[in-house]
């Protein structure tokens, strides 16, 4: 389908995270032009920090339909299965594995690969088109908008102000969304007043302790996820903080030498290549759309990170919001499919991603022994029977959700 027109100004997209270069790639399969705007340089955009990387089979499928798969694949890690652990007894409760959603899936596993490479590759595949227009080091400052479409104001490096016309704008540019806040869109939910601490150790905790790709540890003072990266034997672990503790003790050497020894006791220190401390978010955006301007990813919704689906679910969003916007500019479809979007991406955002990362670190961190050993017991049945498995799985993959927004008129 030839959706583009000479004439046609390009859909702008703020923001060159997996969400902007995923919609800019749909689109530009389809001939329909897009302006790219990213604040950091072009050195600054790779040395990013690795941050998320658990991809789902769901998205798996999209990534695979924009030609990414198989360059992420040859830098990532096949992870089929995944394991509870509770961490007072020091066992391992249940493991899933995803052979059971062989028949649903072209991909019945989950792709460890970082966020950088997505992004990385991604561009790489973006670059070679001719139908978009990529502005690295340059500032989103403001936009306005009418009936025929937008104009967005950025800055060079040099300050140099330059106003862009566009038929719409799709904010891809992350929680602090210029965007969202121009619209006064309200960003509903709240913030964990804990932080979480996320170290990245070079040791064989496989080997070591039987542990799989990927974990979920459920304590009831230090729950833990446990993944492993595609380095030789990098893995990363989430630890929670003390509300009180000063940030440099928490990134210091010795509180995180201390934690990793409770966390599984050695003779030697760990390793420790890279620290972190952030803070955790369950919000949704009220709308995803007003007039031309759209959200997307985390512009829209951001949540726990405990499932890996922030990422994720703003791939999804951009996939769905592609086809959309295609439809839009080839006048298959009218303007107001756009709400058509919100409906499906934001009852996704609230019923899916929101409710299941609650539901995670409800899980993690239960304190009443009585209600965790029913969580556990509840979670082993589940594993242990194919069919409750498959449809654990359905949910976790994100192919229920895929499904579930599909239906929504």
């Amino acid at each position: 389908m030839n959706t583009t027109s000479t004439q046609r100004p390009p859909v702008i997209i703020i923001g060159a995270g997996p969400v902007g270069l995923c919609l800019a790639l749909y689109l530009a399969q389809r001939e329909v032009r897009t302006c790219l705007i990213e604040r950091l340089d072009h050195q600054t955009f790779i040395d990013q920090e690795a941050r998320a990387g658990s991809i789902h089979p769901a998205t798996l499928e999209m990534l695979a339909d924009l030609g990414l798969y198989e360059r992420l694949e040859r830098r990532g890690l096949l992870a089929p299965t995944f394991q509870y652990w509770d961490r007072e007894t020091d066992h391992m409760f249940a493991e899933f594995d995803h052979a059971l959603l062989d028949g649903d899936t072209r991909f019945p596993y989950v792709l460890q690969c970082e966020r950088t490479k997505v992004i990385d590759e991604a561009m790489q595949v973006l670059q070679q088109t001719k139908f978009c227009d990529i502005r690295m080091s340059t500032e989103f400052l403001s936009f306005t908008q009418d009936d025929n479409g937008v104009e967005a104001v950025v800055t060079d490096n040099a300050g140099s102000e330059e106003h862009i016309r566009g038929s719409h704008i799709v904010s891809c540019e992350g929680g602090r969304s210029i965007v969202r806040k121009t619209l006064d869109i309200e960003f509903e939910g709240y913030t964990y007043p804990e932080r979480t601490l996320t170290v990245a150790v070079n040791y064989d905790f496989a080997q070591a302790h039987g542990y799989s790709y990927r974990n979920y540890l459920s304590d009831p003072e230090q729950w833990s996820n446990l993944f492993k990266w595609t380095q030789p034997e990098r893995w990363r672990v989430h630890f929670p903080t003390n509300i009180d503790d000063a940030p440099e003790k928490v990134l210091s050497d010795e509180h995180i030498e201390a934690q990793l020894q409770k966390f599984l006791p050695r003779d030697q220190p760990y390793e420790i290549v890279h620290r972190t401390l952030y803070t955790v978010h369950q919000r949704v955006a009220a709308s995803f759309r007003e007039g031309r301007a759209i959200l997307a990813g985390d512009s829209a919704h951001i949540n726990s990170p405990i499932g890996g689906m922030g990422m994720n679910s703003g791939i999804h969003d951009a996939v769905n919001l592609g086809e959309k916007l295609c439809g839009i500019l080839s006048r298959q479809y009218e303007e107001n499919t756009l709400d058509r979007y919100t409906r499906q991406r934001r009852h996704v955002a609230v019923n899916h991603t929101k409710l299941q990362t609650e539901r995670n670190k409800k899980l993690l961190t239960e304190k009443d022994p009585a209600m965790r050993q029913r969580n556990h017991d509840h979670l082993r049945r589940t594993a242990g029977d194919a069919k409750l498995a498959r449809e654990f799985l359905l949910r976790t993959s994100l192919i229920n959700s895929v499904r579930e927004a599909a239906a929504i008129e």
